[in-house]
């Protein structure tokens, strides 16, 4: 028990390490791009970001499939000929599709357009056979091997970027192509690290295509879930993208791209916890649940406040992004209601194997931010209307999907009602405090609330650090 948990946190600090590197790229994307390039150029570049976040669904849930099926598995234990075959038709079903794609493109589109569907396509093979490599570390547990494979994919992207704007390169597909070299760079790395899995001799034709069907069967329903989840925020983009010019999109690109680097450190745990999870007995994820919850919620609502100082900075950094900084005091609570997403209710159900009632959640509340969004953006024609439904959306996904994980662990009580009530209590100061009232006047009163915030959990705060500054006095003595 004790090796396992020592494991655990070298690949929690592994991983958060693989995305510290990946949040300083993300902050150059983020802040340093946008000084640099033109507000049309960075509003395509975000309209390429935009569709090729979903490209990654386009193996219909084969590779869920495999990680449903092998998380509980070492690298020497698995039929690595099984696995080759599912990489050989992954690689040949989005080689032909990404060739349709272009082959399309190019009789019916120009210009901008085609530039964007084409490094779309690209991206079709890329982000697919960039998830099997690194969900091959990640379900076998060498979290070594994938934080090496993140830093390489950044840092490529990073330095072609660079490079870039030393160059003084204002077009935006050059932008684009840099992040797909970053992918490629990373494939073949992963590859010589990953040669079982690659290279070799795979199952014959017609059992290959039957253990593909296995894997798309047992994946399929967590793929859709993951994608309705992606399109809660994503739809809204779209939406905004489809509703107003160029411009206003680029402004709310920035808004979302911001509030994006903060998931950046909670993906990073999540990659951990779920093939962690799976090799638990399941008499222990009760209890760990609460642990998690009583430590993410508290650091979450205080990191809120560096949206002060933040937007103080964005107002002398990029003063022609000003207009985007209300949008990201709306936005920015999101990234707690989707963290405990990532980190708790979708490793729970999916440790449980309730991919199902995964789907049934995401698919009600992406069905409920279409319908609001659609209103408020096509009979209303309001843009913050449209951002508040995003928020609300967002937040009942989370209470549905915490309210099922708790009832299914037994965790579910009044004092976990009233978390809800004040976690929804604590958002209302904070986008009241951060729209409504000036930067300091703002800060002083969400601070206000946050003290508040941390008086009322303070025993069960105390009681979780003194657990693990035992775990570690312990760790040190052994």
């Amino acid at each position: 028990m004790a090796a396992k948990k020592v494991k655990l946190a070298k690949n929690l600090i592994l991983s958060v390490t693989a995305q510290v590197i990946s949040l300083i790229v993300s902050f150059v994307l983020g802040f340093i791009v946008p000084k640099f390039i033109d507000e049309y150029q960075y509003s395509y570049w975000q309209t390429y970001v935009l569709y090729v976040g979903y490209v990654g669904v386009l193996h219909f849930g084969l590779l869920d499939g495999i990680v449903l099926r092998y998380s509980q598995y070492d690298y020497d234990e698995l039929e690595k000929n099984r696995i080759r075959s599912q990489f050989q038709i992954l690689l040949a079903f989005t080689s032909i599709l990404s060739a349709l794609t272009c082959g399309i493109s190019c009789i019916f589109l120009e210009s901008t357009s085609l530039w964007i569907v084409i490094l779309v396509s690209v991206g079709i093979i890329t982000k697919n056979i960039f998830t099997y490599t690194s969900y091959s570390f990640q379900i076998t547990n060498r979290i070594h091997k994938y934080a090496f494979l993140v830093i390489a994919q950044r840092a490529a992207y990073a330095v072609v970027v660079v490079i870039l704007l030393a160059l003084k390169v204002n077009d935006f597909y050059w932008y684009c192509i840099a992040e797909l070299f970053g992918d490629i760079c990373a494939i073949f790395i992963g590859a010589f690290l990953n040669r079982g899995l690659y290279f070799g001799k795979a199952l014959p034709i017609k059992e290959a295509f039957k253990e593909s069907w296995i894997n798309v069967s047992a994946g399929l329903f967590l793929m859709i879930a993951n994608l309705s989840s992606a399109l809660i925020v994503g739809a809204a983009k779209m939406i905004i993208q489809w509703r107003w010019d160029e411009l206003v999109f680029g402004k709310i690109a920035f808004s979302f791209s911001v509030s994006n680097l903060f998931l950046t450190f909670v993906t990073a745990i999540s990659v951990v916890l779920f093939p962690s999870m799976k090799r638990m007995d399941q008499s222990e994820l009760p209890d760990l649940y609460d642990k998690i919850r009583q430590i993410i919620s508290p650091i979450l609502f205080v990191s809120l406040l560096f949206y002060f100082p933040v937007c103080k900075i964005l107002n002398l950094w990029l003063p022609k992004y000003n207009a985007s900084l209300p949008y990201l005091g709306i936005l920015l609570p999101i990234i707690i209601f989707s963290s405990k997403v990532s980190l708790l209710t979708n490793n729970y159900l999916k440790a449980y194997r309730k991919e199902k009632q995964m789907l049934l959640i995401n698919l009600l509340s992406i069905a409920l931010g279409i319908v609001l969004f659609s209103v408020f953006a096509f009979a209303a024609s309001n843009l913050e209307l449209v951002l508040y439904s995003v928020v609300l959306v967002v937040v009942v996904r989370s209470v549905v999907s915490e309210v099922y994980a708790m009832k299914l662990i037994g965790k579910l009580n009044k004092k976990s009602i009233l978390d809800f009530a004040v976690e929804i209590v604590m958002t209302a100061i904070f986008i009241a405090s951060a729209r409504m009232a000036g930067l300091l006047y703002g800060a002083l009163i969400y601070l206000g609330a946050a003290v508040v915030y941390l008086i009322i959990y303070r025993k069960s705060l105390v009681a979780i650090f003194k657990k693990i500054a035992a775990k570690f006095r312990r760790g040190n003595e052994n």
